[in-house]
């Protein structure tokens, strides 16, 4: 069942405008929202992205916004969610797309639980293989298991299995994650706006974290629904190099986090932990 008229979506580009546009077309052809509640934040790209984009989506009817300097992806989408005026959000990393009706269920389950604040995706490579995009907050060391060439040893590998939650996806069901990936979620518009968006001091990464934590204290739920699958075409270049640009902004976002919520050395804190 189509959502159009009940839905924005907001993408937010930086220097990859042909992803934009295969997002933005699979966000039409499966009826998600309408060309004209869809917005893209060109995020100051340092290539001809804004050129590239520009007659496309006008020709699309579909909003663009251009900011006049990166603050960063959370940053990107605040100022997108500025502009939405429908009920629900969904927020899509441009290399994500969707192949099927599915995302439909993310809508009807919001409004069959009131209680339901942010919803993550179904997160799939394009051979199929599940990206796990519910997480459980982070101890250290989870981040350890997670961050150094430790995952597949035992006992690490448990620890891995644990922080993505991979039993929680057995049944197909609907099911509570502590948080979900920024990648692909859906957000109550209304709710987004009063816990005051995304925390732009995060730059890259975290933010995703940061954002569930919040709803969370906000008195609502964070759930992740397996029925709603969204396709993401990416291969994450921070998990396996530690030291690299994208791994030590990841750790800088982690300490930042960390003096917002609590993050202790062993045991996973739970949502009521994470909020002391």
């Amino acid at each position: 069942m189509s959502t159009v008229g009940r839905v924005n979506a907001v993408i937010v580009n930086y220097r990859t405008p042909d992803l934009v546009l295969k997002c933005v077309h699979s966000i039409i052809e499966h009826g998600v929202a309408a060309a004209g509640d869809i917005i893209v934040v060109e995020n100051a790209s340092p290539d001809d992205s804004l050129e590239k984009l520009t007659e496309p989506l006008k020709a699309l009817n579909v909003q663009l916004l251009a900011s006049q300097k990166n603050d960063g992806f959370g940053a990107g989408v605040n100022i997108g969610v500025s502009h939405a005026d429908k009920p629900y959000v969904v927020v899509l990393n441009p290399d994500t797309y969707f192949e099927d009706g599915s995302f439909s269920r993310a809508i009807d389950y919001f409004e069959q639980h009131p209680e339901t604040g942010l919803l993550g995706l179904n997160l799939v490579y394009p051979g199929g293989e599940r990206q796990f995009s519910a997480r459980r907050f982070y101890s250290l060391v989870d981040v350890a298991a997670r961050r150094l060439p430790i995952g597949n040893w035992w006992p690490f590998k448990r620890l891995v299995d644990r922080h993505l939650m991979v039993k929680a996806w057995h049944s197909g069901d609907a099911f509570e994650a502590e948080w979900v990936m920024g990648t692909g979620f859906v957000v109550r518009r209304e709710l987004f706006q009063q816990i005051e968006g995304m925390d732009e001091a995060y730059f890259l990464y975290m933010e995703d974290v940061d954002l569930c934590a919040r709803v969370w204290r906000a008195g609502f739920s964070v759930v992740c629904l397996p029925q709603a699958r969204l396709v993401h075409d990416h291969q994450r270049s921070s998990a396996a190099q530690p030291f690299s640009w994208a791994g030590k902004m990841h750790i800088k976002s982690l300490l930042y986090f960390r003096r917002k919520f609590c993050v202790p050395v062993f045991r996973p804190p739970g949502v009521a932990g994470i909020l002391k």
